[in-house]
């Protein structure tokens, strides 16, 4: 009865954690639209949403209730059961790959170690490039279905783009792997806490930026090309294609792709906080803030939790806000542009940061 108690409280942990993550990710889509509509209204000296609500908080919800409730049309010329299973494919590895991205340390609590992240593999950068390869999916699906040429051709181009820049993210990460040793972005996250250099009193942390910022560059700009974000965004090229691939979606189902959109970019922030910026790992304000309280036993644990998800909120909330700010203030590339750049570009600096990195270990100074 005592094992099955145990199971039981786990298995409601678990999905404790499943259900907070995916109510938290839902929720930063209407969010994240509003940022973007107000944060470009800012940047063309315009006022952007301003009457639904204050400061036009209410849009999104309204924008969202006239997406449900309008009507669902299905053209006649349309493979139809890949037509609607297409955005769904595009959306569902969008929610699996935030399952592996810790938010905070693990904590003990009556002899059960409770971690805070979905699933807590040991593979958890490989499962991340697996689920999220699976994307292109439902954009190939999308542009095939339509049976429009413009459709086809945004996802031709998007598998191509997508293919292209996921070896570029794929190889960048592995000098962090090379440096803590590990896939695991629980631990990845943990070693970024330890102290790489020390000044006086002042400790430098080994957060992977500081150690890898030829692989972090790489990283942040193939992500814009996998999350198909300005400069990046050719399979949606209005100029050429109308809108790509979801050029013959409206109501819910476009709604999703653009879910989908803004949870990957969720995610690709989440994982760039994760590998490149501590994690979890409180900056000076808070970590004065948290001392000052000064709590103890499991209070002070509790505390810590709730400072750590703060402080990678907060992180994941300056790259989502840059993902904005990048948007409406570069040009689109052209598409010979975008592949030249992953191929030759990317890819041979990918392959140097990490013979780099190799020879900086070997000479111990990483």
């Amino acid at each position: 009865m005592g094992k099955l108690t145990m199971d039981t409280l786990g298995w409601c942990i678990l999905i404790g954690k499943a259900v907070g993550v995916i109510l938290v990710l839902v929720s930063s889509v209407p969010l994240m639209v509003w940022v973007e509509r107000r944060g470009s209204a800012l940047m063309q000296n315009r006022l952007g949403p301003n009457r639904v609500g204050p400061l036009g908080l209410i849009q999104p919800l309204a924008d969202s209730i006239k997406l449900i409730f309008k009507e669902d049309l299905i053209p006649g010329h349309v493979t139809a059961f890949y037509f609607v299973l297409a955005p769904l494919l595009s959306l569902i590895p969008a929610f699996m790959t935030f399952a592996v991205i810790p938010f905070a340390a693990p904590i003990l609590v009556e002899g059960r170690t409770i971690s805070f992240q979905v699933a807590d593999l040991n593979v958890g950068l490989l499962y991340i490039f697996a689920i999220a390869s699976l994307g292109v999916y439902g954009i190939i699906m999308a542009g095939w279905s339509s049976n429009n040429k413009y459709s086809l051709l945004g996802s031709l181009r998007s598998s191509s783009q997508m293919i292209s820049y996921e070896l570029s993210m794929g190889l960048s990460v592995i000098g962090i792997i090379m440096v803590f040793s590990s896939v695991r972005l629980g631990d990845i996250a943990a070693s970024q806490g330890e102290a790489w250099i020390y000044l006086g009193s002042l400790m430098i942390p080994k957060w992977g930026v500081l150690i890898q910022p030829l692989g972090f560059l790489i990283f942040l700009t193939a992500a814009f090309a996998e999350t198909n974000r300005l400069p990046f965004d050719l399979p949606e090229g209005e100029s050429e294609l109308v809108a790509g691939y979801h050029l013959e979606y409206g109501s819910m189902k476009f709604a999703i792709f653009m879910m989908a959109e803004y949870l990957n970019m969720t995610t690709a922030s989440g994982l760039m906080v994760s590998l490149y910026f501590g994690g979890w790992q409180m900056f000076w304000p808070l970590t004065w803030i948290f001392d000052a309280l000064g709590f103890t036993g499991m209070p002070h644990e509790w505390a810590r939790v709730v400072f750590q998800t703060a402080s990678f909120t907060i992180k994941v909330a300056a790259f989502l806000w840059f993902f904005v700010w990048v948007r409406w203030t570069l040009p689109r590339f052209r598409y010979d542009q975008l592949m030249n750049f992953g191929w030759k570009v990317m890819l041979p600096l990918s392959l140097a940061n990490i013979f780099l990195t190799g020879a900086l270990i070997y000479w111990k100074v990483i």
